[in-house]
């Protein structure tokens, strides 16, 4: 999977989440969970929110900001 985002490249990429696919907007190497702030590999990135634009490193991560925005 990583060959689809240009090997090598580092950094952290800007991605935009679809329903069950994700387009790399700039290259790199990871992105950030947006409840833990970890680093999450592409070719490791399972968890994300279409509708918030952003990705979780674990379903409990995800589980934590549905909670959260529930408020």
């Amino acid at each position: 999977m990583l060959g689809r985002y240009e090997r090598g490249a580092s950094g952290e990429a800007v991605v935009e989440y679809g329903d069950g696919t994700m387009r790399v907007i700039k290259p790199g190497s990871f992105v950030r969970c947006a409840v833990t702030g970890e680093a999450i590999p592409l070719d490791a990135l399972r968890y994300w929110s279409v509708e918030r634009q952003e990705a979780y490193a674990t379903p409990d991560a995800a589980m934590q900001r549905l909670r959260d925005v529930g408020r």
